[in-house]
This record gives C-alpha cells, sequence and structure tokens, in this order.
C-alpha cells in the first residue's frame, strides 16, 4: 500500500452530493431531544465546533447541571489517551456511570460519543468497550468514523489516509503508526479493527459505509446497512468532506430513533455535522482578543510535524525561545532545569516579550508503552510547574500536544468549563477561560501536534500578536 497523489486518487471518487440536509438533520435533532456528549481522549477534540462548552471534570453534578439546561453539545474531556489501558477502562466506566446517573436524575436523552484520534492512536476498542455496561448500551454496535480533512485525514476504499502536500499517505505509513504506545500496522480500517480486537472481530465481519453508497446510493441504503449490523458488530465509514457526514449523521438518528443501540468512536469532524452546526469562519485578531502584552507558547509535543514546525517558526518570528532539556527532568536536575526556565520565561513576560518553550527533540522513549507513557507525565508535569510558577499574566497562552494542552488547562490554569469560541487555524480551537481558572477571559490555545503544515505555528502565533 503505498501514498498516493491526492487529486488522482480524488478523481476516481463518485460525485459529491450537492443535497441540503441540514435542515432535515436539525428536525432529527429536535425530536431526538437530547444532549451530545463528546467524551475527549485528548483536549484537542474541540477542533471543529464553536460556542460550546468543555468540562475537564466529570462529577454526576456538573454533568446533571449540563443536562438540566439541556446544553445541546458539551465536551468533558477525559484525557485518557495519555493513560495505561486498565486506567483508562477505569475512567470509562466511571464516567459512563456518571452519565447515567445524571440522565435518569434529569430525564434528558443523550447520545455519546468517543472521541479518538484522527491517526488511529487511543484505547480502542477497550475504553469504548467499557462504556457499554454503564451506559446500559450492551451489544451496541461500534461506528468508526476517523475522518477529520481540517486536519488531512481521509477514508477512502477502507483506507485511511493522512494527507502530506500534494499526496495522500495511509496512516500506517506515518510515524503515527509508530506511536510507543498505541502504533499498529494496518491502515486498512477492517483489517485495523481485527489487528486492534487481537483477531476477536475478524476483518470480514466489518460492516463497511462506502463513497458509493453514501454518494449515489443515498441515506436509505446507508440506514439499511446500519439497522442490519449485528449486535456487538463493527461498521467503518468512509468519508472525504461534511457532505459526506451529513448524509451518515441522517442515518445515524434515524436509526437511534428506530432504537438501534449505537456507540461512536470518531474524530472531529463528524461532531458539527451531528449537532447540526453551520461552519463558521476561522476567528480573526480581533476576535481573538489578544491584549498589547506578551504571550506564552508551550510545546511539549515531540511528533515529527511540531519538530518542523517549531523549526519554521524560529527562522521566521524574532520570539525568545527556551529550550527544556527532557534528560534533566527524569534526574536529579529536573528542580535546577524548571526554576532556570521559570526565571527566564517570567522576566521576558514583564518585558512584553513573547515567549515560546519547548522540549529538546531528541525523543525519549521507555522500553514499553507503559514506561512510555510514564517518561510522557513526567515531563507533562514538569511543563505544568513552570506554567504555575509564571506570575505575569500573559495575552495568551498556547499549548502545543495533547497531554501538554490537557494538563497546563487542568493543573497549571484551574480550568473546570472552558468556552470553547471557534478555531484560529483549521483544527486549533481557542478556548476562553472560565471564572474559576487562574487567568480568566484569557484565550487559550489548544494546538494538536500532529495537525498543520510547517508553517502552522508561525500562522497562529503571528495571528495572535500582528507580527508582520
Amino acid at each position: 500500500m503505498e501514498k498516493v497523489l491526492k487529486e488522482k486518487l480524488f478523481a476516481t471518487l463518485p460525485n459529491e452530493t450537492s443535497l441540503e440536509l441540514l435542515p432535515e438533520i436539525q428536525q432529527e435533532l429536535t425530536s431526538l431531544n437530547a444532549s451530545i456528549i463528546v467524551l475527549d481522549d485528548y483536549p484537542t477534540g474541540t477542533q471543529t465546533v464553536y460556542d460550546v462548552p468543555v468540562l475537564t471534570t466529570w462529577d454526576t453534578v456538573d454533568i446533571q447541571a449540563e443536562l438540566s439546561h439541556k446544553t445541546p453539545l458539551f465536551y468533558v474531556l477525559t484525557n485518557s489517551r495519555s493513560l495505561p489501558a486498565q486506567q483508562a477502562i477505569q475512567l470509562a466506566q466511571e464516567i459512563g456511570a456518571n452519565i447515567s446517573q445524571a440522565a435518569k436524575a434529569t430525564a434528558r436523552n443523550i447520545l455519546i460519543i468517543s472521541r479518538g484520534d484522527s491517526t488511529l492512536r487511543g484505547h480502542y476498542p477497550e475504553e469504548v468497550f467499557a462504556l457499554e455496561g454503564p451506559l446500559g448500551l450492551e451489544g451496541a454496535v461500534h461506528v468508526l468514523v476517523p475522518a477529520f480533512w481540517e486536519g488531512g485525514r481521509y477514508t477512502i476504499n477502507d483506507v485511511h489516509y493522512v494527507e502530506e502536500k500534494d499526496h495522500l499517505i495511509p496512516a500506517s505509513h506515518t510515524p503515527f503508526a509508530r506511536d510507543a504506545a498505541f502504533g499498529y500496522k494496518n491502515a486498512d480500517l477492517k483489517c485495523w479493527i481485527e489487528e486492534k480486537t487481537a483477531g476477536k472481530i475478524k476483518s470480514d465481519e466489518v460492516v463497511s459505509i462506502s463513497l458509493t453508497d453514501i454518494r449515489d446510493a443515498g441515506w436509505p441504503i446507508v440506514l439499511d446497512k446500519l439497522l442490519n449490523c449485528q449486535a456487538n458488530g463493527v461498521c467503518v465509514v468512509n468519508a472525504t468532506n461534511r457532505q459526506d457526514l451529513d448524509i451518515v449523521v441522517l442515518t445515524l438518528l434515524k436509526a437511534l430513533q428506530k432504537g438501534k443501540k449505537l456507540l461512536l468512536r470518531t474524530a472531529a469532524s463528524i461532531v458539527p455535522a451531528l449537532a447540526g452546526l453551520v461552519q463558521k469562519p476561522l476567528l480573526d485578531h480581533e476576535q481573538l482578543g489578544t491584549k498589547g502584552k506578551g504571550g506564552l507558547t508551550v510545546i511539549g509535543s515531540y511528533v515529527p510535524k511540531s519538530s518542523a514546525q517549531l523549526k519554521y517558526l524560529e527562522d521566521h518570528l524574532p520570539l525568545d525561545y527556551l529550550e527544556v532539556q527532557v534528560s534533566h527532568l527524569l534526574g536529579d536536575l529536573r528542580e535546577q532545569e524548571v526554576s532556570n526556565i521559570t526565571q527566564r520565561a517570567n522576566q521576558l513576560l514583564k518585558e512584553n516579550r513573547h515567549v515560546v518553550i519547548y522540549t529538546s527533540r531528541q525523543l525519549v522513549a521507555g522500553s514499553n508503552d507503559v514506561t512510555s507513557l510514564n517518561i510522557g507525565q513526567k515531563v507533562s508535569e514538569s511543563l505544568v510547574e513552570i506554567v504555575k510558577r509564571i506570575n505575569t499574566p500573559p495575552a495568551y497562552i498556547l499549548a502545543k500536544g495533547g497531554i501538554t494542552s490537557n494538563d497546563i488547562a487542568t493543573e497549571a490554569l484551574g480550568i473546570k468549563r472552558a468556552w470553547v469560541k471557534g478555531q484560529v487555524l483549521a483544527g486549533v480551537p481557542v478556548w476562553e477561560l472560565g471564572a474559576e481558572s487562574n487567568y480568566q477571559g484569557i484565550p487559550y490555545i489548544v494546538f494538536p501536534g500532529n495537525v498543520g503544515g510547517e508553517d502552522a505555528l508561525y500562522q497562529v502565533i503571528q495571528k495572535l500578536t500582528s507580527y508582520e
């Protein structure tokens, strides 16, 4: 399976549909009368929505408050991707039980999305199976929708691709497939399911909704496929744009109305379609609300894309760059390293300078997935400590990488409920911090490690700072 020219592969696909389904989707949502709850395994999942709350806690009382107000869509940030598998399973069971209790107390219907990575990393199928019992969804069909075109992720002929410049690369041929904790060998989603379930679900048992089904046959055929999925089965969805997912969403809502048990494991693109949101332009400098002070960027992500974006930023913007030595954080020099970086960052921010704190780029991996996750957690804890000790309020805070942005949000900034304003760049969400946080009202940019071209970080900081 080799990389292909995007233009060449797209030319072979059925013609895109021109149907306008949003009014019908909104009507189905009204009939369903449910709150959509997105359980986000990384804080980056809000990258396609706007004007929605995101919770960083999952106590029953917090979930119940949203359901009582009939919040149509909200996120619960679990950050389970940063946990070992057993802890992720236990967390899913706990959150599922809390949601179930809150739903019963408010008599509110719910629709659950388990938001996973568009490059196929994360605890699937374990945490999705763990949700079934507490939510009363035993035997539910898992609907897998990893398409995320805002970040260049497409599913075509059951193969999941990652866009790089003019080409589409099978996900199994990218660095993401070599992830120390969540590596995999297959980009064909049917085979990927067999791989991830250790053969319990065979590739030929997986149901596929093809682009031909979606674009030529139409939603009645797609609905028929969904309704005929066997209990405990898996259905994979091909998609390259919003129109494809509008058709899929319409059938999902109709299937739910007919009593079909479904659990969705998706990337971010399907969420606005499922919530009936119209598309919104990117936020501009004025809407971001940054004032004339220095800003803070923290880069913990170590994937090659993040490193390339950091290099481009260094080459093109005269900011103040502070490197944190990861080897020091893992040994006796941790406190000295944290103290030195904090002192320098505070001084620069007092001078209204824009500061970029980043971890050294040499990957330090453990001997297995658990030790690799533990190393990542130790590094993140140190970055949190640095941000906690910064006593000069910045104009904005940008965190790059999932673990980094989660831990800074919850532990350094004290966020419990934030408001998603929109996106500063395709796939890059902006949160407005709530009253309980350390920096109420300032923009917090959650920048995924695997999104954008090499100039993406440069574009965002240029927009935040109005650098010419």
